[in-house]
């Protein structure tokens, strides 16, 4: 006989999802849930659809007596689906998966969604760790307001909403603790924090009082911002706060306005340009990080070139890049498709201008020292998020360590502690 073992959690998609998988474990172990593997599934493409249904079926097929819950914004868009497969137990949607309660009663029924539109408030739930991480996830809003043409976020995650700023205070101080030196505040559009709270905080507000409030807080890093909402505090915390990591993700998506204003997107090129550079002017070793959707419905050639300059024009280093990917239900799904192939062809070109801005922004380092975060086999991340591996000595992951930048290994720094 072996015993039983706690549930597994697989987890596809963001940040957010990597924070609500571990309140789940958190929730699913205090119910004594055994032998169970929960599924948190994303939403943002097809694709990332079909690789949660191909490790379900595996799954299955490995575990033939385990209980499998799905859940997660692919599962709040489309439960019927997901319900259809005979391989999965239960279907939980996405509000649902953070209540203690749901994971305690025995389920009434197969799938158990409920209206997300319908969600006004999200609690800050309290993570006492992250496997195996030195830095953590800390959810401060979710939902969004905003209709992208090409997003279906919305109808899987609910409408904007933050969480309280004594809450998050709460939790930082919590992690700390904990002994996690680095904290990456998350949501699904951070920067509509704060108008549905009293007193209508903004972001920036909201990081300096926790910055304030949790001195021993070392390393304080932002998901992705939009570029045309960034607030006055938050400019200033940008400028004089050094526990703000200089290391920013800008939710970009296009460099050219006709195709940005197709997506419903709130900046145009000009916008992004001028954010990138008034952040550079104020914080010099500011590095920056970019989502980038390649082969948008309508986009010519000339429309793509002018994605693929503003790679250079804003010198962005970090670049995640997507085909685009149809989703049913939403505007841009109805409008004139661009060819498969060419959407991979223009994908391809992004991530080797992705390559050439990496290896300058790495080559720049060299000869620099820099303050690196230890993670494990001696390697760690700097303030601007690049990865060294120490040429030599041996540190505890979570050690913060000054580091002297000798020179460069494919993707990642080699360092000598200075």
């Amino acid at each position: 006989m072996h015993g039983k073992k706690d549930p597994e959690i697989v987890t596809f998609g963001c940040r957010l999802n990597t924070y609500e998988s571990e309140v789940m474990r958190t929730h699913a172990k205090n119910a004594g849930i055994e032998d169970a593997i929960i599924f948190n599934t994303c939403a943002v493409t097809k694709e990332a659809e079909r690789q949660a249904r191909q490790a379900i079926r595996r799954a299955r097929r490995d575990n033939p007596n385990a209980r499998i819950i799905v859940t997660g914004c692919a599962a709040q868009i489309d439960p019927t689906s997901f319900g259809g497969m005979p391989e999965v137990d239960q279907v939980i949607g996405n509000d649902l998966k953070l209540k203690a309660e749901t994971w305690g009663a025995p389920p009434a029924e197969k799938v158990v969604v409920n209206d997300i539109m319908a969600v006004r408030e999200t609690a800050s739930h309290l993570v006492d760790g992250f496997e195996g991480q030195t830095r953590a996830f800390l959810q401060v809003q979710n939902g969004c307001d905003h209709r992208c043409t090409f997003c279906i976020i919305p109808y899987g995650r609910g409408n904007s909403r933050s969480v309280p700023i004594g809450e998050i205070v709460e939790q930082t101080r919590h992690l700390v603790k904990a002994g996690f030196r680095e904290i990456v505040l998350t949501g699904v559009d951070v920067t509509s924090y704060g108008p549905d709270l009293p007193g209508s905080p903004t972001l920036g507000q909201m990081i300096r009082r926790v910055l304030a409030l949790v001195p021993d807080l070392p390393r304080l890093r932002l998901s992705s911002l939009d570029p045309v909402e960034i607030d006055d505090d938050l400019w200033r915390l940008i400028a004089e706060e050094p526990r703000l990591m200089p290391h920013l993700h800008v939710s970009l998506q296009a460099g050219d306005d006709m195709v940005l204003k197709r997506m419903k997107r709130r900046h145009l090129r000009q916008d992004a340009i001028d954010m990138c550079k008034r952040a550079r002017d104020l914080r010099p070793d500011m590095v920056f990080g970019a989502d980038i959707i390649a082969g948008f419905p309508t986009e010519t050639d000339e429309m793509f070139a002018n994605t693929l300059r503003i790679v250079d024009e804003c010198d962005l280093t970090f670049l995640h890049v997507f085909p685009y990917s149809e989703r049913p239900g939403t505007p841009a799904a109805r409008m004139p498709q661009v060819e498969k192939q060419v959407r991979k062809d223009r994908a391809a070109q992004l991530r080797e201008a992705g390559e050439r801005q990496m290896q300058k922004f790495l080559q720049h380092q060299v000869g620099m020292v820099r303050t690196v975060l230890m993670e494990k086999d001696n390697m760690g991340r700097t303030e601007q998020f690049a990865e060294v591996k120490l040429a030599e000595g041996s540190f505890d992951a979570g050690t913060l360590v000054t580091v002297k930048i000798e020179g460069v290994d494919g993707q990642h720094l080699i360092g000598r502690v200075a």
